[in-house]
């Protein structure tokens, strides 16, 4: 595998990495180990707001995989890919890095930017003072019904 990677361009970063480069950006490129032996290649595309890049990848490794005698399995598909099979990755890719961007906080993800710009001033509440408003509120409703409960076995 590392013969036909090398064929492709892919380098070595100083850190141990490889790099695999593409017209639409760089993927990292490492060893799934178990129990000490190499198991699979990985191939670990940056969350950000170029899906093109990921198409591009999952077409080069289905080729390099099919060069290899190999499978290339998308884990979090669950199943084996081919180069055609591009757009199902791609959506799930497209899936995470929203995901990464709004929720998790990402600013290189897909999104990020325009959420970013939103939650400045013309979105209103950020998510966190959103969760510490519904957090009172239940707390609140919370008083009222066991006050109340209460209220009705001391008989007050």
């Amino acid at each position: 595998m590392d013969a036909l990677l090398s064929e492709r361009g892919v380098v070595a970063r100083p850190d141990g990495v490889r790099r695999w480069s593409f017209k639409n950006g760089d993927v990292d490129v490492g060893e799934l180990r178990e129990g000490g032996q190499v198991v699979a290649t990985e191939l670990r595309v940056p969350l950000s707001d170029r899906p093109d890049l990921m198409r591009e990848a999952v077409e080069a490794a289905a080729a390099l995989a099919s060069e290899a005698g190999v499978r290339l399995v998308d884990p979090q598909l669950g199943r084996s890919l081919t180069g055609k099979d591009d757009a199902g990755v791609v959506e799930q890719y497209v899936r995470t890095a929203r995901y990464a961007g709004e929720v998790a906080g990402v600013p290189e993800a897909m999104g990020a930017g325009s959420y970013a710009l939103e939650t400045e001033g013309s979105r209103g509440f950020q998510l966190s003072t959103r969760m510490v408003l519904i957090a009172i509120g239940i707390f609140v409703v919370l008083y009222l019904v066991v006050d109340t409960l209460v209220g009705q076995l001391g008989g007050r």
